[in-house]
């Protein structure tokens, strides 16, 4: 959790980071992240992996890092590797961040300002004081630099920079009170320059700022060509040195830091009276940059101390070819166990890895594998293995498990891998597996309710009868084919079981696509609902009513077209009148059943599956953590592997929704409204209002098949100032209604608002233009509930208003600016004349 990720908000550790999307940053690009965000994944032992470079990590032993296995003058080669099986010598792959800019809190100015300080100031309860030492044309600029920077901070009318210099000690102080407010901002406290975590949750200018004055304050340029030119910072504080190598990394500067440079220990120095003592000495220890990482450091952040700019400069240009490229490696120096702690993870589709704390890492995978395994699965669909006369015909069922697992076997063979690992380790335990979908149809044609005690009885009838069909088959192709190459030593052969050519068998994958192919219920989930909108690529929008539903309801003679539009404006039949009692009990979806009767179904399943079970667990939008803890200690109690849990509405766009009409508001996951997406086809009216300003709207209200959804208005010139205060005014309205947003609460606020040239129209006086969208709108429901309607159009009377002061600017002939002249508003360009 204190690991830091570098987002295009600002730097954040992982603890801070949780529940919410993201963008992080790798190698140059920021990464979308699932909207889950940073997520919980319990209590695991975790190791410290150490590089030369001063660089590190917390990781799970399994938590896989990027190594380069070997650096050519060309390219970095790599692969993956467990954290618990790096060795001494490993080099991890860091991240090259160079061209990123991020958001953040802070200025440069303040920045500059609190690097001072940190590195040679004082902070006190009464204010902050940053100290410069000599005379020297750098010490000069420094103080002209700082000066600069204070004057963005809130200061006295006399206030006049540097103070007085102390001759004895060539000490020049910059005192002021503003500094100390400054510095507990960004968490720093009397007494201590410690970097805090506040201190690099900045932008990017700030960063730029603080790492300026800190080397401004103890950096220094050293080397020549031949033996190395460098940029170099000393300090007491190791975990300073470790703060300003992230905030470079950030940047794009890769450095070094070499810890115990000076050990720590008594040493004789002078005591201020000629003579000398012996006191007792921090241990030094000091950051490195070099390479082309000096060019990147003098362009980004460089020194604001004249001489050592220059000092750096001229010894980047008497480099007479490129500086040593920077090849964004460490080399593993040791890993620690650390014993147990909280861990975290992170999904980054695409990509699937981040920077953590500047170093390549992988995020975690729906299906925990061993390194470079690969999943190979099948399903078999149980609503074609029941019998006419309603049994489940387990002849038929037994045939097809015995082909598909020679089938899969098949597959691992033949299949085309993308790295030879993957096709080394995926044919050395052979994993398949086999599962089911359809078994929400399985148990409607049996008339058996999902969510009941015959129901999770079937689920353990089938599945352990696939479970042990499978490995059968298994094991007679492994008396033709061989066992699998890791059979010899592996659990399977300590446990007694006959070589089989499979290490796994089964699996339940949540088959979200192949059943839509095959038509039937996906996985081993009830149907969501009976008739739903499931939402596709761009958008689109599909309804859909469960064909099985029709059939009894046609059967049993209780079908009509009304009732069918009842069903899919609420998505199950629970409570609907005309569906026979015994019906309902059947015909359950997702939200019609408990979550403990879902993680029960879930169990039965486990209990016959070697790998994972994927089921999601529906709760409701009013559920409460209690809730759904108690649903993960149900699922512990069971033996589930894993527990997913989804609460209705809780991401923006949901796959599946609830009926053909629902209305209810989606909401974020922080419970804020979100607009839901346009369809690719609407419809309404537009109507034309001629205004008192003698300019005329068009006013475009649109609805879907919720009501409601978007207007337009339009007026003025294209590109002109009425033009886009109306159209602004329209898609503010528009996203209103798209969220939800009560239309009466929407009218409300348009209604009545006045501008100086109101008008009478047929009888109806209209304020202003938004008091005419209003009426537009409100005419149109009117129109579509049969209400009287009266048109805004005809003859107006005459405009009340004849200045200039708050009407339209714009000329409602030519769409030039309007001008009052003799008494009268008129327009230079065309003509036009208010006055007639």
């Amino acid at each position: 959790g204190d690991s830091w990720v570098l987002t295009d908000e600002g730097p954040a550790q992982v603890a801070d980071a949780l529940g919410r999307p993201t963008r992080l940053a790798l190698h140059g690009e920021f990464y979308e992240t699932t909207p889950d965000g940073f997520f919980r994944t319990g209590i695991k032992p975790v190791v410290a992996v150490r590089t030369d470079r001063g660089y590190r990590l917390m990781a799970t032993p399994d938590h896989l890092v990027r190594v380069a296995t070997a650096v050519t003058r060309k390219r970095v080669h790599t692969e993956w590797k467990a954290a618990g099986d790096l060795q001494p010598g490993d080099k991890l792959v860091l991240s090259d961040n160079r061209g990123l800019v991020w958001e953040g809190p802070g200025t440069f100015e303040h920045g500059y300002l609190l690097g001072l300080l940190v590195g040679d100031g004082t902070l006190k309860s009464e204010g902050g004081v940053i100290s410069v030492w000599g005379h020297s044309e750098g010490d000069q600029s420094v103080m002209a630099a700082a000066e600069a920077a204070a004057q963005t901070l809130p200061h006295r009318v006399d206030f006049a920079g540097f103070q007085k210099v102390i001759e004895d000690r060539e000490e020049h102080r910059l005192r002021l009170a503003a500094l100390r407010d400054l510095a507990a901002e960004f968490g720093l406290e009397p007494g201590s320059k410690r970097i805090t975590s506040q201190l690099e949750r900045t932008g990017y200018d700030f960063h730029r700022g603080f790492l300026r004055g800190l080397f401004d304050a103890d950096g220094s340029v050293q080397g020549t060509q031949a033996k190395g030119v460098s940029v170099r910072l000393w300090q007491a504080d190791l975990g300073n040195l470790e703060a300003v190598q992230r905030m470079l990394h950030r940047l794009g500067i890769a450095s070094t830091i070499y810890a115990n440079r000076k050990p720590e220990g008594e040493k004789a120095l002078p005591d201020g009276q000629q003579g000398q003592r012996t006191y007792h000495v921090q241990a030094g220890h000091e950051l490195v940059i070099s390479c082309d990482n000096l060019a990147v450091f003098a362009e980004i952040v460089g020194f604001a101390n004249v001489q050592k700019q220059a000092a750096l400069l001229s010894r980047l240009q008497m480099y007479r070819r490129d500086l040593n490229r920077e090849r964004f490696v460490a080399s593993v120096t040791e890993v620690v166990p650390l014993g147990e702690q909280e861990v975290f993870d992170v999904q980054v589709p695409g990509v699937n890895a981040f920077d953590a704390n500047g170093i390549h890492v992988h995020n975690c995978g729906e299906q925990p594998l061993l390194p470079y395994e690969s999943c190979n699965l099948g399903s078999i669909n149980l609503g074609h293995m029941v019998t006419a006369d309603g049994r489940i015909d387990y002849e038929r069922l037994g045939r097809i498990v015995d082909l598909a697992v020679r089938f899969l076997d098949n597959v691992i063979d033949v299949n085309r891998y993308p790295l030879p690992q993957i096709a080394e380790m995926s044919r050395a335990n052979r994993k398949i597996g086999l599962g089911v979908m359809g078994f929400a149809d399985m148990l409607i044609q049996l008339g058996v309710a999902y969510d009941s005690p015959d129901g999770v009885r079937l689920a353990e009838e089938v599945m352990s009868f696939i479970q042990e069909r499978a490995r059968q088959a298994s094991i007679a192709l492994a008396r033709k084919r061989g066992p699998f190459p890791n059979f010899p030593g592996s659990a399977l052969e300590q446990a007694g079981s006959p070589p089989i050519r499979n290490a796994t068998v089964t699996t339940i994958a949540p088959t979200g696509s192949i059943s839509i192919i095959a038509n039937c219920s996906s996985g081993i989930e009830p149907y969501f609902a009976l008739a739903f909108v499931r939402h596709v690529l761009d958008d689109d929008r599909l309804v859909e009513v469960i064909p099985l539903f029709e059939q009894v309801a046609r059967a049993r003679g209780f079908y009509s077209p009304d009732l069918i539009e009842t069903i899919a404006e609420h998505g199950s039949c629970q409570g609907v009148e005309g569906v026979p009692p015994d019906v309902q009990r059947i015909f359950v979806t997702a939200h019609d059943i408990a979550p403990d009767w879902h993680i029960r179904m879930q169990a039965a399943f486990q209990k016959y599956t070697d790998n994972a079970v994927s089921k999601t667990i529906n709760f409701p939008n009013q559920a409460t953590q209690a809730d759904v803890r108690q649903a993960y200690l149900l699922a512990y109690e069971l033996g589930c592997k894993g527990l997913t849990i989804y609460r209705d509405g809780s991401r923006q766009v949901q796959v599946l929704t609830k009926g053909t009409t629902e209305k209810a508001v989606v909401s974020s996951a922080d419970g804020r409204r979100v607009p839901r997406p346009r369809p690719a086809v609407t419809w309404g009216t537009t109507e034309k209002i001629p205004l008192g300003c003698g300019q005329t709207l068009y006013v475009t209200v649109n609805e879907d098949e919720r009501g409601l959804f978007e207007v337009f208005a339009t007026m003025g010139k294209s590109g002109g100032c009425m033009a886009s205060h109306s159209e602004a005014l329209g898609r503010l309205i528009s996203l209103a209604l798209r969220s939800g947003i009560d239309i009466r609460a929407i009218l409300r606020q348009l209604r009545g608002i006045r501008c100086p040239a109101p008008v009478w129209r047929n009888g109806t006086r209209i304020l202003s233009c938004a008091d005419a969208i209003g009426q537009a709108i409100e005419r149109y429901i009117n129109g579509k509930e049969g209400k009287p309607v009266v048109s805004a159009q005809g003859k107006p009377s005459p405009p009340v208003s004849k200045t200039i002061a708050g009407t339209c600017p714009e000329c409602p002939e030519c769409g030039s600016l309007l001008e009052f002249s003799e008494g009268c508003v008129t327009c230079r360009a065309c003509g036009y004349s208010q006055c007639g």
